[in-house]
């Protein structure tokens, strides 16, 4: 599974004056894509921080190209772009319900073991669930 879509209601908190979504709740809507994706997979967040795995974001990008407005529908589709050593990293387009392209983005985390603070490997469970994409 490359490529996971999640359905997501713009709720009117998540709008700005303009009644358009406000920039920042993006990084929401694909870090909800990413859990999900992961979810999918067979790997919880949940589960990693209970192993003792935490999996911060180091870099996130955005490119706005049309506005999410209240109470659209929209997709997150996140998409899995790679995975090195430590680091996995995700590419994401967020479309409304006429499918017209709204936004992109991508992210990079990194698996951190929680006792050092330090870069890791992820565990073998999930390096042998992402093997297999």
């Amino acid at each position: 599974m490359k490529i996971h879509e999640l359905k997501v209601r713009v709720r009117y908190a998540e709008t700005d004056q303009m009644a358009v979504v406000y920039h920042g709740n993006y990084a929401q809507y694909f870090e909800m894509g990413r859990v999900e994706w992961l979810r999918n997979l067979g790997v919880s967040y949940k589960w990693m921080e209970e192993n003792g795995i935490m999996l911060p974001v180091v870099s996130l990008t955005m490119n706005y190209k049309k506005p999410a407005r209240y109470d659209d529908e929209l997709t997150v589709r996140t998409i899995f772009k790679s995975q090195t050593s430590v680091k996995i990293e995700f590419e994401y387009e967020i479309y409304n319900q006429e499918q017209e392209l709204l936004t992109t983005g991508s992210s990079v985390l990194v698996f951190v073991d929680m006792k050092t603070g330090r870069p890791t490997l992820p565990p073998d469970y999930v390096s042998e669930k992402l093997a297999g994409i």
